[in-house]
């Protein structure tokens, strides 16, 4: 069966991602089909607006995409498979496609929408979330760092909240996203189904009539309440140079999100998490396109990091999935062990090009 079904329906192009035994993570053929069907209707003069969502093992909804399809990405690394630099390659190739996207595209972000998921929903001109959705970008947590454009949507968060979003792995529930600017309209998760036949039932109306009646139904009315994560102090702490000085500040703040925080930034790899900081912070300069060309850089890194003499099965990132979903431990061995032994040498390599310009992967997009 495939793992997306598509259908075009009074102008409407409709992508159901349909892998949901994994909770829609997504495949490199599944990146594959969505570039080709994306590309195809972009160019279609009969398809004038695209709406994505995700199955679960029950119907449609439910789920939207829990990201990559990370024990992929382990096996693929510890076997040297080409297909990871493929899936990688093809992945931020689609998240361009998609931030550039000429026609509206319609994201329903109903359940979790993690990491590859947010790849596929933060180009979306309208990104609804239900009290159901459970998104975050929680990288740090297995040795990688928020890709797929994080850098880019992450650093264009109010104040420092993408410093603090993209270290800790936060997790946004509901209207949480809203908060945060990760998402524009919220509606009852069983609304959901309703909301997406409209934008194909009134034959009146225009594909772009419909959409623009979808954008005013789902528009918040209200404020929206401030998420009790949301501390005062994450955009002074979270604004500071490095690190090492976001944890003194964190350890010297003594109340009990200062206490949780640092908790969570002491399990996350601590050498991503440098490598993300230094991220967020070039990203908040750089254009969508640029920034997956520095992403496509820094993941080649974590898989092959040369400078620090280690690759594959030793590699910071394929260590964090084999303790998070391969062996299941919960204890993975981090290198180097503490946040206070990561140097600026073992970060700024993550950055350099292993490419000349011309011959980057991404070199083409723009």
């Amino acid at each position: 069966m495939s793992q997306i079904q598509t259908d075009v329906i009074a102008g409407v192009g409709l992508i159901t991602l349909n892998r949901p035994e994994a909770l829609n993570a997504l495949s490199l053929q599944m990146i594959v089909d969505l570039t080709s069907v994306f590309t195809q209707w972009r160019d279609d003069p009969g398809v004038d607006v695209v709406a994505i969502r995700g199955s679960n093992k029950h119907g449609v909804f439910g789920a939207f995409c829990a990201g990559g399809d990370i024990r992929f990405f382990h096996d693929a690394a510890i076997a040297g498979d080409t297909d990871l630099d493929a899936f990688f390659t093809a992945e931020y190739s689609l998240n361009n496609l998609l931030y550039s996207y000429p026609k509206p595209y319609v994201a329903f972000m109903d359940g979790v929408i993690m990491g590859g998921g947010m790849g596929l929903a933060q180009g979306a001109d309208l990104r609804i979330v239900s009290e159901r959705t459970k998104m975050a970008m929680p990288e740090t947590n297995i040795g990688l760092f928020p890709d797929v454009g994080g850098g880019f949507f992450l650093s264009r968060c109010p104040g420092h909240l993408g410093e603090y979003l993209a270290l800790s792995g936060q997790m946004l529930i509901g209207s949480d996203a809203l908060a945060t600017d990760l998402a524009d309209g919220i509606a009852a998760s069983d609304a959901m189904p309703g909301l997406w036949e409209s934008l194909t039932a009134n034959s009146e109306l225009t594909a772009q009539q419909r959409f623009d009646q979808l954008c005013d139904l789902v528009s918040e009315p209200s404020p929206v309440a401030t998420p009790g994560w949301l501390d005062p102090q994450i955009d002074s702490i979270f604004a500071l140079p490095t690190v090492l000085d976001i944890i003194n500040a964190l350890e010297q703040a003594d109340n009990d999100w200062a206490t949780q925080t640092l908790q969570c930034l002491r399990q996350r790899s601590p050498l991503m998490l440098h490598v993300t900081l230094e991220q967020i912070r070039r990203g908040r300069q750089l254009s969508m396109a640029d920034d997956l060309r520095m992403e496509r850089n820094m993941v080649h890194h974590c898989f092959h990091t040369a400078h620090l003499g280690r690759s594959g099965k030793t590699s910071e990132t394929v260590e964090g999935i084999r303790a998070l979903v391969v062996d299941k431990d919960q204890s993975p061995q981090w290198n180097p062990a503490r946040i206070e032994d990561v140097t600026s040498e073992m970060v700024e390599p993550f950055f350099d090009s292993p490419w000349p310009a011309d011959q980057h992967p991404l070199a083409d997009i723009d």
